[in-house]
C-alpha cells in the first residue's frame, strides 16, 4: 500500500512500492486522503478549495498509476480516495496490507509536530503492518546489496529480524545484524565482559531465524555508541535499515520507540519499522 501525496509526489517511494509488490506477487493499492471540510473554515471558498483538492488527488492517483506501470508493467494497481486525515486513513487500511510505503518530506521535529500533512511518524507509530519510509534524495547503494537490522533481544527486534531476512531473500541480498552497546554513564564496568555478553546475546537472538533462511548471508556486529547514530551509519549504503517499533529502550507509554523515531530523521536510506507481535499489543 502506498500513500499518494498530491502536493509533493514521492517518486522514489512509489518505485519502492511497485518493486516490492512485484517481488511478492501482490497488488499495489494507491491511497489518497483529503481532509474533510470539517477540518477547515466553513464557507463557499473553502468548499471550492476542497473540491480542488479532490481533483488534485484524482490527478495524482492517475499519474501514480502510470508511473507504477512504467516501473512494473504487469503490476495490478488499485486506487482509493477518501475524505479523512491522511495518517488515520493509512493506519486504518494498514490492517489489510502487508506493507505501507511512504515518501519522506524530511521535516524537522518541530515542523513535523505542527504540520497536519506529516504522516511518516504517526503512521509508523500506529500501523498494523511494517512501514517503510523512503527518502527522495539519491544515494549510492553498496554492491553486493545488504540490509541492516537492529537487534536487542526484544520481541519487536525479533519481528524486525524476520522481516529483514525475508526482504533479503526476495532481493538476493545479505543481512547485517547489529547490536548496539551503550556505555553506562556512571559506575564501574568490565567493558570486555559486556561486549562478550552482547555478542553472545546477538548470536542467540539470530540463531533460530537464520536457520529458516539458510540462503541469506547473515553477519553479526556489536558496535558501541548511540543506537540511532550507529544504525544510521551502518546503513548509509544499505538497501534499508530495519528496526522493531518498540525495543528494550523504547519510551514507556509511547508506541514509537526512540530509535525508529530518530532514524526517520537521521538515516539516509529507507527505514523499515516493524510492529511488535500481535499478542504483545500495540
Amino acid at each position: 500500500m502506498f500513500g499518494v501525496d498530491p502536493v509533493e509526489p514521492a517518486n522514489a517511494a512509489l518505485a519502492w512500492a511497485a518493486d516490492e509488490a512485484a517481488r511478492r506477487g501482490a497488488p499495489l493499492q494507491l491511497i489518497n486522503a483529503v481532509l474533510p471540510v470539517t477540518h477547515r473554515v466553513r464557507g463557499v471558498e473553502e468548499t471550492a478549495h476542497h473540491k480542488a483538492l479532490r481533483q488534485l488527488g484524482d490527478e495524482a492517483l492517475d499519474k501514480a498509476i502510470v508511473r507504477a506501470h512504467e516501473r512494473q508493467p504487469g503490476l495490478e494497481v488499485t486506487t482509493f480516495i477518501t475524505e479523512a486525515d491522511p495518517a488515520q486513513a493509512l493506519v486504518r487500511h494498514s490492517a489489510h496490507a502487508r506493507l505501507v510505503v511512504l515518501g519522506s518530506r524530511r521535516l524537522g521535529r518541530l515542523a513535523e509536530v505542527l504540520n497536519a500533512a506529516s504522516t511518516a511518524v504517526p503512521v509508523t507509530a500506529h500501523a498494523a503492518c511494517p512501514v517503510v519510509v523512503v527518502p527522495e534524495a539519491e544515494r549510492d547503494v553498496e554492491e553486493p546489496p545488504y540490509l541492516v537490522v537492529g537487534v536487542d533481544g526484544s520481541r519487536s527486534a525479533d519481528a524486525a529480524l524476520e522481516h529483514a531476512l525475508e526482504a533479503a531473500a526476495l532481493r538476493g541480498a545479505s543481512v547485517r545484524a547489529v547490536w548496539v552497546w551503550q556505555r553506562p554513564l556512571l559506575g564501574f564496568l568490565d567493558e570486555q565482559a559486556a561486549l562478550e555478553s552482547c555478542h553472545r546475546q546477538l548470536h542467540e537472538a539470530t540463531a533460530g531465524r537464520s536457520r529458516a533462511y539458510r540462503d541469506v548471508p547473515l553477519s553479526h556486529a556489536v558496535l558501541p555508541g548511540h543506537p540511532v547514530e550507529v544504525l544510521a551509519e551502518a546503513a548509509e549504503h544499505a538497501l534499508a535499515v530495519v528496526v522493531g517499533r518498540r525495543g528494550r529502550e523504547g519510551f514507556t507509554g509511547m508506541r514509537l520507540g526512540s530509535v525508529p523515531h530518530g532514524l526517520l530523521h537521521r538515516a539516509v536510506c529507507p527505514v523499515v519499522t516493524v510492529p511488535p507481535p500481535a499478542d504483545e499489543g500495540l
